[in-house]
């Protein structure tokens, strides 16, 4: 078994297990499955769960896909034009309660088979991030000290690295505010003297496998919690901001798109519903209110309650 199959088959298991973990936590619904082919070569699975019991469209979609690489990416990667493959387990959760965060995860791996000079270029990139629509400081640095033990696992250097990373990715420009309060981010995590691409495998699977109990936990906490008529068109407006972060900034929507990706899988990060009231405000010192002066770069989760 080539090294791209074995990554393909850890992240397969990874896809299975959270796809269990999330229908015990939503109790209602199951996912649906839809079997896959792409033309220039390979498919996936995408597993998509609707109007569950606390679930509105949940998204665990996997890929393993190959062929020749586009111009449009070999240029934007750097890269000599080349066969390519890549695999990936993609995540993303639009809860039904305004109080239950939205989450988003994504492991992959690339790979080339080689320039001119035979030289193989192979990497990995994900994360995972949370997006409240009301943050609550105790469960962001709940959160943020979940990923910091992951990341501790394998070096002390990534979780401060990863989380100012992710500060900068999931940031909406035009808004000029976060899509949440991060967590963390990585891409082209590539072999080295310290680090083998078998010892990068191993971190990047422990990703995957936080999610299923960093999530269900956080569904636990809020999902019975009672929420007003008002508290959930701010649900709607904050998802809207989310759907134009994916629209406009994310790099795995615009490599699906550019590699004619199938376009069902690479949109399902979009929520069911989402609203853009025109001229929308918020009073002064209300939970949208901190919630909104929180979407910035910088803030330190873990330590935010502590003196």
């Amino acid at each position: 078994m080539s090294f791209a199959e074995k990554v393909s088959e850890r992240f397969k298991v990874i896809q299975d297990t959270i796809c269990a973990a999330i229908e015990k936590a939503d109790a209602k619904a199951k996912f649906h499955e839809d079997l896959w082919s792409r033309e220039g070569g390979g498919g996936g699975r995408t597993r998509v769960l609707q109007n569950g019991g606390v679930i509105e469209k949940g998204g665990v979609n996997f890929s393993a896909v190959h062929g020749t690489l586009p111009d449009k990416i070999s240029r934007a990667l750097g890269l000599d034009a080349s066969a390519f493959f890549a695999t990936g387990v993609s995540i993303v959760m639009h809860p039904n309660h305004p109080k239950v965060p939205i989450i988003h995860m994504n492991i992959r791996y690339f790979e080339t088979e080689g320039n001119e000079q035979g030289e193989k270029k192979r990497w990995f990139g994900g994360g995972i991030d949370l997006t409240p629509h009301y943050i609550v400081p105790e469960q962001a640095s709940w959160f943020h000290g979940a990923l910091k033990q992951v990341c501790d696992r394998y070096d002390v250097e990534y979780y401060p690295k990863f989380k100012n990373w992710a500060d900068d990715y999931f940031y909406i420009e035009h808004r000029e505010e976060t899509r949440g309060v991060g967590g963390i981010f990585f891409d082209r995590l590539s072999p080295s003297k310290e680090k083998s691409i078998e010892e990068l495998l191993e971190f990047v699977v422990a990703v995957g496998e936080a999610f299923a109990p960093i999530y269900t936990h956080l569904i636990q906490l809020n999902k019975d919690l009672p929420y007003t008529k008002e508290e959930k068109e701010w649900q709607i407006v904050r998802r809207g901001r989310y759907v134009e972060f994916n629209l406009v900034y994310d790099k795995g929507t615009k490599f699906g798109l550019d590699t004619k990706g199938r376009i069902e899988s690479i949109l399902m990060s979009l929520p069911l519903e989402a609203g853009w009231p025109y001229d929308f405000k918020i009073e002064e010192q209300s939970e949208e209110a901190f919630t909104k002066e929180h979407l910035k770069k910088g803030i330190d989760w873990i330590n935010y309650n502590k003196v």
